[in-house]
């Protein structure tokens, strides 16, 4: 008969894996999103939409495998926090794809249209968050409170490249009315991404907690 200690050992090894798995399906979301962007690939913007339901699915799983192990072990401490920061770092994994659905749904509007300048800092931010992502889930998994912090530093290049980019599409606005629908849109997806990087310095301050006892600021 397996003891109580390996039961809730095993179920936190459920979770873990669960975050990896979410964790590579919002990378490969974005990455996805992105690529259809760049070319205005509204097939593959498609593709990306209607894969979300299953990241929902992930998220209910580790709801369900968390509930029922405070219900039956009824962890404390450290134990009860690992459950409680696995639930709130499923919830930010769940935003992350809404908002790599959300760039899909920019391809969309776009259909039939030419960008009116390359992508070089859209794709850059894809790259920063896509990185916080998955080092924010191997600092869940090592409770490692150093790459957490790191968080903080990686979402600061966020926000400092989409301010660079919404003010080259202002200007672009300016110099041509005809620019003000598409400059519009592609401010969108400069908004997704950093929201995007948001929640995973949301999972950094998590891991924080989880450590700690005490949940940091890191969206400073």
């Amino acid at each position: 008969m397996m003891t109580t200690r390996k039961e809730f050992d095993l179920g936190l090894e459920k979770l873990h894996n669960l975050l990896i798995e979410m964790g590579t399906f919002v990378e490969n979301a974005l990455a996805d999103s992105m690529a259809a962007l760049k070319d205005v690939n509204v097939e593959q913007a498609k593709i990306v939409i209607a894969k979300d339901p299953q990241l929902n699915q992930m998220e209910e799983k580790i709801m369900e495998i968390g509930s029922k192990l405070i219900a039956t072990q009824q962890p404390v401490a450290k134990d009860l926090r690992s459950i409680l920061s696995a639930f709130r770092i499923a919830s930010d994994l769940e935003r992350m794809g809404d908002l790599s659905v959300d760039v899909a749904k920019v391809v969309l509007r776009l259909e039939g249209q030419e960008l009116i300048k390359p992508l070089i800092d859209l794709p850059r931010m894809a790259e920063i968050v896509q990185l916080m992502t998955y080092e924010a889930i191997q600092s869940f998994v090592q409770e490692n409170v150093d790459l957490a912090y790191k968080m903080a530093k990686d979402d600061d290049q966020v926000d400092a490249l989409y301010g660079q980019i919404t003010r080259e599409l202002y200007s672009l606005m300016m110099e041509n009315p005809r620019n003000i629908t598409q400059s519009s849109l592609l401010s969108f997806v400069g908004r997704y991404l950093e929201r995007f990087g948001d929640h995973a310095t949301n999972i950094g301050e998590s891991v924080v907690y989880l450590v700690t006892g005490s949940r940091p600021d890191l969206n400073v």
